[in-house]
């Protein structure tokens, strides 16, 4: 009868520690049919949860943020407004607005002058008014596009700024009011269908001229809705830059976009001069003409002084957007002259991009290092403290010493899939998690089989062999050696602590005295998490083979007085239950004690961390 336990096990969580304790106490098969019950009465009891949830979803308005999250997976999936489909959408829709501004001025030149022979009369283009009428619907089926799309992005909170990239609003409620109170009334003025409804509607009018009434119409229809097309432009061309960094990937893009928008603002004046002028009679004095021509000239050269002096305050705001370009564009030569592979190239634009996202373009250190001490000390102490309040190793530091953290702490970002730490390199660096989701592996040195996976988020730290290593009075100039690797599961933004500057500080934790902070270390640390699960494990394990041990002698004790008082059993049955009994035992003792033919293992058990010195 073989009843070992499965050597190698295999942490995914911190509720999968006990999965595989049930080895040496219950058979497979009836391990695997009650494994299979409990999951089917798991998987009913969610579909009746979900079922009640949605039941209570009308009644309940204001959706909390955790619920919204949850709820990210389904067709309700609240969008974030730096993902790239959104930043291609973005770009889309500025592009639909461009070409709206555009279209509407078509609607001016519907109002013609035909010439009958004997009279001239007012009339409507009906062919153009047609055209005009189905581009206009087309684009505004990107405005109510756009408009569903803000219904379900979520948004930056003002007040989470101040470092990186700051938290992400998804509730759909404060997403709602905030599209209400911002351009919702914008983009609804701007979808009115006024013009097409004047160009089907106005040969209706029998008894009142109809081209003159849709050209009065017209005139003061389009002029109040270009404004709102107008004023949705300047937002949305800040959005595609401040996520983006530019419109155009090229620079003969951005010229012809330029030279598109000229053009544009020349088709508009042209419409506009058109709608004024038709029906009116021509002006024959040369005084006159000669006047508006020098009129002409002389705005002309005023416009051209008014470029100029533009021109300098222009090209000084998009110096950095420039930049961002230059560096781009250098970087995509680069690979391709490097033949990188594919993913390393998404890697590469999505760190620059998420960069250009936080900082601007701006290097924060270098500016920062220019400055006097004491006006460095107060920046960092603003923009660092309270979020180095959110690690609990920290709410029990003094002020002094949070000083002395925040002046040598450094903002660092990680991409998606991008790995912080790796099992058997140095530990070069202590990270204070303050946005973002890692998940922290370990397979305890690859040699027992052993693994044990921890999700990491806001708050916690990771890389905490360094800190027991700067604490350590007498530790060699070698980094420790990382027993665990750190992976980011999406952008992580954090605080690191390099060697060095660990060490500096870590000199101070040896003055506060304090057991509190060794207590909140080991409650925090992953190494010591893993530890403690580990050694609860193994000792559930000896408590589960002592039992069934000891169940084991208990009924071979029973089965040898049953045998000894019914003389009725066969001599072979009463030898063939003592063997099995006995041959029982002898597994369960040669489970605890190794085999000298066997080399000896690594103990499953991983190494207990090393405690830092916090009162020394």
């Amino acid at each position: 009868m073989n009843v070992r336990g499965n050597k190698f096990v295999r942490f995914e969580s911190d509720k999968s520690l006990t999965e595989r304790y049930a080895d040496a106490i219950f058979p497979r098969k009836v391990r695997t049919s009650l494994a299979s019950v409990m999951e089917s009465v798991r998987r009913g009891v969610e579909v009746g949860s979900q079922r009640v949830k949605s039941f209570r979803k009308p009644m309940n308005v204001t959706s909390s943020r955790n619920k919204s999250e949850k709820d990210s997976g389904s067709w309700k999936k609240i969008l974030d407004p730096q993902e790239s489909f959104l930043e291609i959408w973005n770009k889309i829709f500025l592009l639909a607005c461009i070409i709206a501004l555009a279209l509407d001025p078509l609607f001016f030149y519907t109002p013609v002058v035909v010439n009958d022979g004997t009279q001239k009369c007012l009339n409507l283009n009906k062919r153009l008014a047609n055209i005009a009428c189905v581009l206009r619907t087309l684009i505004d089926a990107f405005y109510i596009i756009h408009m569903i799309f803000q219904f379900r992005t979520g948004f930056i909170a003002a007040s989470s700024g101040v470092f990186g990239r700051g938290d992400l609003i998804v509730d759909p409620w404060d997403i709602a009011k905030r599209y209400f109170f911002t351009y919702f009334i914008i983009d609804v003025l701007s979808i009115l269908p006024l013009p097409q409804l004047v160009i089907l509607l106005g040969p209706s009018l029998k008894d009142q001229p109809v081209a003159f009434l849709t050209k009065e119409s017209l005139r003061y229809i389009i002029f109040c809705q270009y404004v709102p097309r107008i004023v949705r432009i300047v937002p949305l061309y800040i959005e595609v830059t401040r996520t983006s960094g530019i419109i155009t990937e090229t620079a003969w893009g951005g010229a012809a976009l330029n030279l598109f928008l000229y053009t544009l603002a020349s088709h508009v004046l042209g419409a506009i001069w058109y709608m004024i002028s038709v029906e009116r009679q021509e002006r024959t004095f040369v005084g006159e003409i000669i006047f508006a021509v020098v009129i002409c000239i002389a705005g002309l050269v005023l416009f051209a002084l008014l470029i100029g002096n533009m021109q300098k305050y222009l090209q000084s705001t998009g110096v950095r957007v420039e930049e961002m370009r230059v560096k781009r564009t250098d970087a995509e030569q680069w690979m391709k002259h490097r033949m990188l592979p594919q993913n390393l190239r998404e890697r590469i634009r999505r760190y620059q991009q998420y960069k250009w996202q936080q900082t601007r373009g701006v290097e924060e250190e270098s500016l920062i290092s220019c400055l006097p001490r004491d006006l460095r000390r107060d920046i960092k102490h603003h923009l660092c403290l309270d979020l180095l309040m959110r690690v609990p190793m920290f709410e029990k530091m003094d002020e002094q010493l949070l000083d002395a953290m925040c002046d040598r702490l450094k903002p660092v970002l990680y991409t998606e899939k991008s790995y912080i730490e790796r099992e058997g390199d140095p530990v070069e660096e202590m990270l204070f998690i303050i946005r973002g989701n890692l998940v922290s592996t370990t397979t305890n040195g690859g040699i027992t089989g052993f693994f044990n996976a921890v999700n990491l988020k806001a708050g916690d730290f990771c890389g905490e062999a360094l800190l027991t290593w700067a604490l350590d009075p007498q530790s060699s100039s070698h980094l420790p050696i990382s027993t665990r690797t750190v992976q980011a599961l999406s952008e992580v933004e954090a605080f690191a602590l390099l060697a060095d500057d660990l060490k500096f500080v870590a000199s101070q934790y040896r003055r506060l005295h304090s057991k509190q902070l060794q207590h909140i270390f080991r409650f925090y640390s992953v190494q010591w998490k893993t530890w403690a699960a580990s050694f609860i494990q193994a000792g559930w394990r000896r408590y589960c083979r002592g039992k069934f041990l000891k169940l084991l002698r208990e009924e071979e004790a029973r089965l040898q007085n049953a045998l000894a008082g019914d003389s009725g059993v066969s001599v072979g049955a009463s030898i063939y239950v003592s063997k099995f009994a006995a041959n029982a035992l002898r597994n369960l003792r040669q489970d605890e004690t190794p085999s000298p033919r066997i080399p000896e293992r690594m103990p499953l058990l991983p190494q207990k961390p090393a405690e830092p010195d916090f009162g020394a």
